[in-house]
């Protein structure tokens, strides 16, 4: 594939944008360099071209949002009537009432409902009403939640973040209940909130969440569920809904609007009457076209049975991917995990180069291919037939390629392009 305009915006953009992107995982370190498209310019159903007008299958679907499909109908006309008659307005919109009626109608564990723009918004916003609720200031984390310093203090990319912020978050690992009582033992009286994903990549162990559950209430913390790529997508009311497992608040993003940039904060009813205390609050907080994206996006999802049908996509993918590995022997160089519904494809070795080296070469390979593999599987509505044959026929090829590698151990002589860089750097 030819991107001779692409190389050039990339070109353009190093000069005038910090890491030459918005979104670190869009950035050109995360993609092959002179075989991964730069710049995607429009998209239809689960397709999508680049600015050279090359054309891709898409399964990141712009990193979670997309969950009906690009150029879905009835979100567009309900956006394009709702910017003309205003995008956001000198008052309170309908809207808010109407799409928060929605969301406390179909997520059981919401009783009140405070709008964002993305995900970092919500999350902090939840962390800021713990910390108010309880009187307590100390955090516990598991996995990634957002750009804000609460969080992202813990990271290597920590830079800018005061010291005395960083000294209130604290980490456990997933199904690992022992090092979660560790850290709210260690403080007693003093954990506002445990906040983390109910299921992320790795699936919860038998009786972990409920575990979490209680352990949480018997410490007086709240249990903030980060539902962001969950909800509206593997349940209305994300992972809390599907394990049957319900926090005091829970962030939720991405899907429910179908690209437009809208987030929210659920909860029960005590908790979240302490946003009439705290401060949260913006501008577009209230924006009808993103509101107006969000009830058309329900509607269609009523409509088209969407999560039955992203589960039913999700296993006829999952299925094939395994009997794929199976058949090529890579057990222990590729493996599927999480749930068919949001499933990832990793490349497990004790080097992390390597595994980033074969990371690499599996995407070059469906780049060249026409499938914009980023390692997730987010089917939308608009996967069906015709993009689950193509997927397989392109995964058909690509692991008999990668097969060859592994047996010859020649990846780095394979690649046409520089190997992927990690977000977080090794300190």
């Amino acid at each position: 594939m030819s991107m001779p305009r692409s190389e050039s915006l990339l070109a353009r953009a190093y000069k005038v944008i910090p890491s030459a992107t918005q979104t670190f995982s869009k950035g050109p370190n995360q993609w092959i360099r002179g075989v991964s498209p730069a710049y995607l310019e429009r998209g239809d159903g689960a397709w999508v071209w680049d600015v050279d007008g090359n054309k891709y299958l898409d399964y990141l679907m712009a990193l979670g949002p997309i969950v009906l499909g690009y150029g879905n109908d009835a979100v567009s006309k309900a956006v394009a009537d709702q910017f003309r008659r205003g995008p956001v307005m000198s008052q309170m919109h309908p809207l808010e009432v109407e799409v928060a009626e929605e969301i406390v109608r179909r997520v059981p564990f919401a009783d009140m409902v405070r709008f964002g723009k993305n995900g970092s918004d919500v999350t902090t916003a939840a962390i800021r009403a713990a910390r108010a609720f309880t009187g307590r200031e100390h955090i516990v984390y598991c996995g990634y939640h957002g750009w804000h310093d609460w969080y992202i203090g813990t990271t290597t990319r920590s830079g800018g973040v005061p010291g005395a912020v960083k000294e209130l978050t604290h980490s456990f690992t997933y199904n690992d209940l022992e090092s979660l009582r560790r850290e709210l033992t260690a403080r007693p009286n003093q954990v506002a909130a445990v906040i983390m994903e109910a299921v992320g990549v790795e699936i919860p162990e038998p009786g972990f969440l409920e575990a979490v559950r209680q352990i949480t209430q018997e410490h007086g913390t709240l249990l903030v569920f980060d539902e962001i790529i969950n909800g509206f997508r593997i349940r209305y009311g994300g992972a809390a809904e599907y394990y049957g497992v319900y926090p005091d608040l829970a962030c939720f993003g991405k899907s429910m609007a179908n690209g437009a940039p809208l987030s929210a904060v659920v909860g029960r009813r005590d908790v979240m009457e302490i946003f009439d205390d705290i401060f949260f609050s913006g501008t577009f907080g209230g924006d009808a076209t993103a509101l107006a994206a969000c009830k058309a996006t329900i509607e269609e999802f009523d409509r088209l049975s969407v999560i039955d049908h992203i589960w039913d996509y999700g296993r006829q993918l999952s299925d094939a991917i395994s009997e794929m590995i199976a058949s090529n022997k890579l057990e222990n160089s590729i493996r599927l995990i999480g749930l068919d519904a949001r499933s990832i494809l990793t490349f497990p070795h004790d080097d992390e180069y390597q595994s980033r080296l074969r990371r690499s070469y599996f995407m070059q390979e469906c780049h060249k291919r026409g499938l914009l593999f980023f390692g997730v599987h987010l089917p939308t509505a608009s996967h069906g037939e015709q993009e689950l044959n193509f997927t397989l026929d392109v995964y058909k090829d690509v692991f008999k390629l990668f097969r060859e590698a592994h047996e010859k151990m020649d990846f780095e002589a394979r690649m046409d392009g520089k190997v992927t860089e990690p977000i977080f750097r090794k300190p």
